[in-house]
């Protein structure tokens, strides 16, 4: 048996271990609360059935996937320049070495109030908070890539004579890639987190609206399948950037 049909076996089995524990769940929870029978499986991936064939979710989702991605790309843009500054100086390190690390242990949600008193109400809040909590990965990584470069290899660019757009583009930004997608891995994931609470802040559309809506109108079962939907997307979303990152290593 091949190494990748027991990697699948193993996961299969790890995942019908966690259906039977969330059956044993929803059981035990039943005897005191009678609703939360509609927390079991069953019906939950029939309440994702329905909602998916009905059309429901489709725009919640690309909502959803709509602020994760301006979210991260404002990440990139601010993050990438950054980290290449302070990879590259080691004046800038240390000058920003402490601020960037308050402000990394801050949770972005904190900052709920201030952006909304800031942008107000929509989706200009909402591309704050993901950018700011995706962009710390992607910044720091990319300055730990910057420094792992081999000076031989900026010896050899300025052994020729190399511009500073060309030792930027032909030596350093290859050199950092795979670190900067190994930021965006982990930017995916926290951003992935933050995104449900934020789209609590007076929207309309959104996986995270959707969840509130759920638990307004008591439709658990539904509520459930929301929650499983944003794993299934996150779980794709972080195997997409392992494979393109895995990819460019080879």
């Amino acid at each position: 048996m091949s190494a990748s049909i027991k990697n699948t076996a193993y996961s299969l089995i790890g995942l019908l271990l966690l259906v039977m524990a969330w059956q044993l769940g929803a059981t035990l929870m039943a005897e005191r609360m009678p609703l939360a029978h509609l927390l079991a499986p069953l019906p939950t991936f029939q309440s994702l059935f329905d909602l998916l064939i009905h059309n429901q979710l489709t725009a919640h989702i690309f909502a959803s996937l709509k602020r994760v991605a301006i979210g991260l790309l404002w990440a990139l843009a601010f993050g990438v320049p950054i980290g290449l500054l302070v990879g590259q100086s080691a004046f800038a390190e240390k000058l920003t070495g402490t601020s960037f690390q308050f402000l990394r242990m801050i949770s972005p949600l904190s900052w709920m109030p201030v952006v909304v008193m800031m942008f107000g109400i929509g989706d200009a809040p909402i591309y704050f908070l993901l950018a700011f909590a995706a962009v710390w990965p992607i910044l720091l990584n990319t300055a730990t890539g910057v420094k792992s470069i081999s000076p031989q290899w900026l010896q050899l660019g300025h052994s020729l004579a190399a511009t500073r757009s060309e030792m930027l583009f032909k030596i350093m930004l290859p050199a950092v890639l795979g670190h900067i997608l190994t930021g965006l891995r982990l930017a995916i994931g926290v951003v992935w987190i933050v995104l449900v609470p934020c789209e609590m802040l007076g929207v309309n559309e959104g996986l995270g609206y959707f969840i509130l809506d759920t638990r307004d109108r008591l439709a658990y079962s539904e509520l459930m399948a929301a929650i499983v939907l944003i794993g299934a997307l996150g779980w794709l979303l972080d195997s997409a950037t392992r494979k393109l990152h895995s990819r460019w290593q080879h």
